[in-house]
């Protein structure tokens, strides 16, 4: 059965491939969202698409195998966007989708250790690029850096209590290991989320240093866009939101200082319109098929 990913008839609707026009998807993953975009743009639309996991950039190409010849694939992160581009001397695109986030066959590979319901190494990399693994982090990060860091990117009250237990426990080698500890430091009450998803997720953001790649990653995407051309970009949760909701907050914007008041240094003219005023989510259907697609949030902007 075809992998569907998440939002795929809207990250289609939104972009509105057109024939012949240049597309990017910087977080490929096993190439749906970019399947689809390929048929919307043929016979000769283009595509770039770039993900630092070799297994899903394998994955990729038997995925899009049938549009090889209008496909550009590299192992890369979506940081490098710009190099990218220079590489093909694409001077402008059309458009590029962002999904954020590990993707569903990287939560499903038990090897991969980003998972909490499954036994395996306590990895979490993306792509062999990551400098440190989670197992790094959870074993040689003091009690306060690693509550921080559990506080800051799982947003867990209970950071204090689970990063002693972690430390009091250590070393951990594998997901279950570091599992048992956190339930013990932080059972589950009611119908409350696993206690650790959110120390999860915060390991998972550390270790591939996901929100700073955000950040880097809007403005090179802009930039990049011709008039008319769109930025759809899929977040998993808040604090990924927030960045992409702000900075299109901030270009859909006019920046003029009023008469006789020197307000800002440089003014200019608003550089993106919202296409979305609130984010699309996933229709009920689609959560009973994906529950992974629960917590997803389309935003989209055109270039004016």
């Amino acid at each position: 059965m075809t992998h569907i990913p998440v939002l795929y008839q809207e990250i289609i609707h939104a972009l509105q491939p057109q024939r012949g026009g240049r597309y990017v998807d910087g977080t490929l993953g096993a190439g749906g969202h970019a399947r689809g975009i390929l048929e919307a743009c043929s016979p000769d639309g283009l595509l770039l698409g770039l993900d630092v996991d070799p297994q899903a950039l394998a994955l990729a190409r038997e995925t899009l195998a049938p549009y090889e010849q209008r496909t550009h694939l590299v192992q890369a992160s979506h940081i490098t966007l710009n190099q990218q581009l220079a590489a093909l001397k694409w001077d402008s695109i059309d458009g590029i989708v962002l999904d954020l986030g590990a993707s569903s066959m990287q939560f499903d590979n038990a090897e991969r250790g980003f998972s909490f319901m499954q036994d395996g190494p306590l990895d979490m990399r993306f792509g062999p690029s990551a400098l440190q693994s989670a197992a790094d982090l959870v074993n040689t990060l003091d009690q306060d850096d690693l509550a921080d860091l559990i506080f800051r990117y799982g947003e867990d009250r209970d950071a204090r209590r689970i990063a002693r237990a972690i430390v009091e426990n250590r070393p951990f080698h594998t997901t279950r290991e570091l599992v048992a500890v956190i339930e013990k430091a932080s059972p589950r009450r009611g119908d409350r989320m696993h206690p650790a998803t959110q120390t999860f997720q915060a390991l998972r953001i550390a270790v591939n240093d996901e929100l700073a790649a955000v950040e880097k990653t809007l403005p090179q995407a802009v930039a990049a866009l011709r008039s008319g051309g769109r930025c759809a970009v899929i977040s998993f949760h808040s604090l990924e939101d927030r960045i992409v909701k702000d900075y299109f907050r901030e270009l859909s914007k006019d920046i003029i200082n009023p008469p006789y008041e020197r307000i800002y240094e440089v003014e200019r003219k608003a550089i993106i319109k919202s296409i979305t005023k609130k984010p699309i989510i996933a229709t009920d259907l689609e959560t009973k098929d994906n529950p992974r697609a629960r917590s997803a949030k389309l935003r989209v902007v055109e270039k004016i």
